[in-house]
Parts: C-alpha cells; structure tokens; sequence
C-alpha cells in the first residue's frame, strides 16, 4: 500500500477508535503518530514533531495563565459579577458569557478565550446551581464563532484572505469578517442557549470539585461552632480559616486545649474546638466547647491564620482538612497575586493582539513570569495543565503533515472536481464546504483548509468565477468543528472538565454544523457575489 493509502487508513482507524469511546483519546493519538511511522509514512522525527508544535506549547502554557486567575480569585470575582448581573437563569448565562466568549476570541485567540473563560463558566455554574456539562460546549461554540470577528481571529482567516490575493482576487479587511461573522455569532450564542438545555448531558466529572462559596462556607462554620465572628471576616485575601480533624496515631491527641490557643508550629489561632464523638449522655456532635477539651481522634478545630500557614498545617500527618485551604482560598474574590495574575494576562493579551512576538513565545513568557512573581509555584503549574489534552493534540498533529505530503489530499480534489464538474457554483461552494467540515471533525481546521484552498482556485478558475465568495465560504465552514472533541483545540479544553463523551458534542454540533452551511453557501456569495 502506497503512503497516502495507509494515511486515509490510519484516520479510519483513528476515527473508529475515537467513536467508540473504548480507548482512551491520548492513546489514540499516540498510537495515530506510531503508525504513520510504523508504515513509512513519516519518519520518527516527523511522527513526533507535534510534542514540539508551537501551538501545542501554546496551548499547555494557556492552562498555567488560566490556573493563576483561578487561583488567585479573579475567576471568583469574575463569576460573582457575572451571576450578580445576569441571574441565575442558564439561558441568560450563556448569552452572557458567549457574547464574551466571542468578543475575547475575536483579539486574542480561541484558545485564549477559552482558556480564560473557562474557570470563570465552572465557577458561575455551580452558584447557579447548574452543571457545568450545560455550559462548557457553549462557551467552545461561541468563541469559534466569535473567530469570524476579525482577521486575526484565527490563522484560517490568514490563509484564507492571502490565498484569495495569490489567486489574483483581493486580501479581505480586518473587520470584513464581521459581515459573515456577526450574524453567525448571534446564530451560535442563541442556538447553544436555547438548545442546550435539551440537548446537552448532564455530566458530573468525578476529578472535579464544586468550589466552594466562602460566604455561605463562614456562615456553615458559625452556626456550627458558635463563632462569634462576622461571615466577612473569616476570609480575606491574606487570612482564612479551616477547618481540620484530629488524625488517628496524632500527636496532637491528649493535649488540652481551648479557643484563644495558637497550634505550635504554624501560629493558627485556634478560634473553637468541639467533640467528634459522643462522649457521655450530655455530648452533642457538633456544638462548640466554650472551655477546654482534651483532644481525642476526630476532634474538629476551627483554626485561623494565613492562607500558606494554613496549607502547611492542613498536610501535616497530625490533622485532616474537611475542605483543603486551597479551595477555600481560590474562592475569596480578588485574592492573594490577583493583581500580579491580571497584569501578566493583559501584557500577554497584548502580545497577542499586537502580533509582537509569535503566541506560543507569548504564553510561554506569560507562565513564566507567574512563576517568577510567585504568582504560581512549580508544582501548580505541572498540575493545571491538561496533559491529555496536551497529547491529544500532539499526536495529532502529525496526521494533518501526512494528509498532505503524501497527496492524499490530492486524490480527495481529483475526487471533487470530478462530482462538480462545471455545474452550478453554488452546488461547487456546497461540495467543497460540506469537505471541509468533514475533515475539520478530524483534523486541524487549519490544515483542512489548506486542504481544500488549491480546489476552491481550481474550481474558481475553471468556472471564471470570483475567488473571493469562496474563499470566504472555507472560512466559515472551518470554523463549523462541532462534531468531536478533537475537532479543535478549544473542544479538547472543555472536555474533562465537562466530563463529556466523544458523542456529546454531536448533538448540539449537528444543528450548527447546518445553520454554518446554509449561511456559507446561500448568504456569503450575497455579499462577495460569484
């Protein structure tokens, strides 16, 4: 079999193991890149060149932003603003956060909307009482909507707009995308609002905790211990409370102790203690002891002091955390480096925006400086990347570099010009888009369009026709990845912390993988006429 055989059957392969859901998706991925060297298809450099990919270090330095605004309460204060000004209504949500999910991705990225938004979508969920499986793919959705903005707005519209000069047509303006994109951005933002409560799961990720609400946390922790303290006082941006258990084989069990005391190696001050177990026919679990208390394992302590004494205390072997304090911290609005965390993202935003340095330069700066500032430490870093996600993308990568040296890609444009032929060119621009859109669920929308770019000049110049309403069709219909999780990056973001399957996406996709078609073959060549 020649190389572009084992190519299109390597992705059949690929796309059969990812629909049954029986593998996982970073073993697919790396078994994707070991083939394509196994059969001679690329060499192992070339099979493993995606672990080195701009984007995809582009895309792990993005999870390190996005943990430092969770970590420091920015995504706290960002839900709190959101649910105190939009409600709790899921429908109003996910107006809200799509058109900011749209109007992000239009000057930073996809990626880097999402990336930033997503914390924020988790944290207004849960105050809304809502799982965050109804609102994740929206957020995915809108910001690939919200792409078509600019001409910035993703490498696409670059290859798209430089591809229509080359073929003696004109480069489109920065905001001549808006024509086409703002009226599917409003298709996107209410197609996802009020389809997606019907149409999406409810899924509830096991790896994933609620956060907490530190308001409605100080109130349980007063009435449970009878602390007469304000709820606003318990946590602050410096200081906070825990609340701890005595361990089994403690050394703290024995010692006496009482309200008013400090623990011995951190300085928390212990502000009340109570019995954990019955202790004689007056002991009630869960009141307040007002004098002092022999301490006995499951003993519970309410203790206070600063947020990183309180995280050494609560991993020392002699107690156990009910709620750990990092938890408890990254839910204080505005915490500790929040300032430090906005800064470096608006420095980075602008790198971005600016096109100063490439984006993979601009979020590896980004995540560094966090690190440098103590924003971050090393250990948080290495955990709020993704690595499956991180993977995925990686073996991946090199299925697209195939597709195309091997001529695969070829065969699929000798396939089209052949079913086209010199028909009509609106039948021509529903074939070549409804190939684009079939590639893109599997493979980059980047490299898919670099697919079908040299068949929409072939097709264009065979039947004397404006390259630009083509050209503008391809943009649309790459950004309609709607169907499977590794149809772009910011569907593989999405897809733990939502605790989606690979058949989720379909289902609320399929409706919008129409509407993009419809408006890309009947609506585009309305304003960029054949």
């Amino acid at each position: 079999m020649d190389p572009a055989g084992w190519t299109f059957l390597i992705l059949a392969v690929a796309i059969a193991a990812f629909v049954s859901g029986r593998v996982p998706l970073s073993i697919v991925s790396i078994g994707v890149a070991l083939a394509l060297w196994a059969t001679g298809v690329l060499t192992l450099g070339e099979a493993f060149s995606g672990f080195g990919d701009p984007t995809v270090l582009f895309i792990a330095s993005l999870f390190v932003v996005s943990e430092s605004l969770d970590a420091t309460g920015v995504t706290a204060w960002l839900g709190q603003q959101v649910v105190t000004r939009a409600g709790r209504g899921r429908v109003r949500l996910t107006v809200v956060i799509g058109a900011m999910a749209a109007l992000l991705a239009a000057f930073i990225s996809i990626n880097g909307a999402v990336a930033a938004l997503l914390p924020v979508v988790v944290v207004v969920a849960v105050r809304a009482k809502i799982v965050p499986s109804k609102m994740l793919i929206p957020l995915a959705f809108a910001a690939s909507a919200g792409s078509l903005l600019t001409l910035t707005g993703t490498p696409v519209n670059i290859v798209v707009s430089e591809a229509a000069a080359a073929a003696g047509g004109r480069e489109f303006g920065f905001f001549e995308f808006a024509l086409v994109g703002v009226p599917l951005v409003v298709l996107t933002v209410a197609i996802v609002a009020f389809g997606g409560g019907r149409l999406l799961p409810e899924r509830r990720p096991e790896h994933v905790a609620d956060p907490t609400d530190p308001s409605e946390h100080a109130r349980a922790l007063r009435d449970s211990y009878d602390v007469d303290i304000d709820t606003g006082v318990l946590f602050s941006a410096r200081e906070g409370v825990a609340e701890v258990l005595v361990a089994p084989r403690s050394r703290l069990i024995g010692r006496t102790i009482s309200a008013g005391m400090t623990t011995r190696d951190e300085d928390l001050v212990v502000l009340a203690v109570h019995r954990g177990a019955d202790d004689g026919p007056n002991a009630s679990r869960g009141t307040g002891v007002t004098g002092s208390l022999t301490l006995q394992a499951g003993d519970a302590m309410l203790v206070r002091g600063p947020w990183a004494a309180l995280t050494r205390y609560a991993q020392s072997p002699d107690v156990i955390a009910v709620t750990p304090p990092q938890a408890l911290q990254r839910a204080v609005p505005l915490g500790r480096g929040a300032k430090r965390a906005l800064v470096i993202l608006g420095l980075m935003v602008l790198l971005l925006a600016t096109g100063a340095v490439p984006p993979a330069v601009a979020g590896l700066v980004a995540a560094g400086a966090l690190v440098l500032t103590r924003t971050l430490t090393i250990p948080q870093t290495y955990r709020s990347i993704s690595w499956t996600t991180v993977i995925l993308i990686a073996g991946m990568v090199p299925l697209s570099s195939a597709f195309i040296a091997t001529g695969a890609a070829g065969r699929v444009a000798d396939v089209v010009l052949g079913i086209v032929g010199s028909t009509s060119p609106h039948l021509a621009l529903l074939v070549l888009c409804v190939l684009t859109m079939v590639l893109g669920q599997f493979i980059s929308n980047v490299a898919t369009v670099l697919i079908v770019t040299p068949i929409a000049v072939a097709i264009a110049g065979s039947l004397d026709l404006s390259i630009q309403p083509f050209m503008m069709a391809l943009t649309v219909a790459g950004a309609a990845a709607f169907l499977t999780p590794v149809a772009t990056p910011v569907n593989l973001m999405v897809l733990q912390p939502g605790g989606y399957r690979f058949g989720d996406y379909a289902k609320l996709g399929l409706p919008l993988m129409i509407v993009y078609l419809a408006v890309a073959v009947l609506y585009v060549p309305l304003v960029w006429p054949f």
